[in-house]
């Protein structure tokens, strides 16, 4: 039985993180791993919460690193549902890092996800609808739906050859 539609606001997530030495590389910026996983873990509640099952992540898509983060300075990850098929779920993460001490904040990474719903036997398993509202939503979940359709031509064109 599928589950009640949902709206992206239901499932989205805020994690915040503080950038220590032992996140960092020779640079004395952050490492790019951390920020990848910081990313994945974060994306991976806002699907678990869309679906209320188990998930794994399938495919990542367009991490874009615009901005180094230095030690000291505070991180935020928000994850939102973009997009759903019918097992599947696109979610859109963006990184924000805080200068604490001049309050200078500015957007660091950006990425996509598509995570799997699971049953009890790891096999997967539909998802609720989603039923973006406002504008951003809208625009976001549209847009997720072209990435999906390109995806698609892309996998279409290089089986081709």
């Amino acid at each position: 039985m599928k589950k009640r539609a949902k709206k992206p606001s239901e499932s989205a997530v805020e994690m915040r993180e503080m950038v220590m030495p032992s996140h960092t590389n020779p640079q004395n910026t952050i490492f790019g791993g951390t920020v990848m996983s910081w990313i994945d873990i974060a994306a991976a509640m806002a699907a678990a919460r869309h679906c209320g099952r188990p998930v794994v992540t399938a495919h990542v898509d367009d991490m874009d690193f615009m901005a180094p983060i230095k030690v000291g300075y505070h991180v935020l990850i928000q994850a939102s549902l973009n997009y759903v098929g019918t097992t599947s779920m696109i979610v859109g993460v963006k990184v924000t890092s805080e200068n604490p001490y001049t309050g200078e904040i500015r957007t660091t990474t950006k990425a996509y996800l598509t995570f799997v719903a699971l049953d009890d036997l790891g096999k997967p398993v539909e998802v609720p609808e989603l039923l973006p509202e406002t504008e951003d939503e809208k625009r976001r979940f549209e847009n997720a739906k072209k990435r999906v359709e390109l995806k698609k031509e892309v996998r279409r064109t290089l089986k081709k050859r």
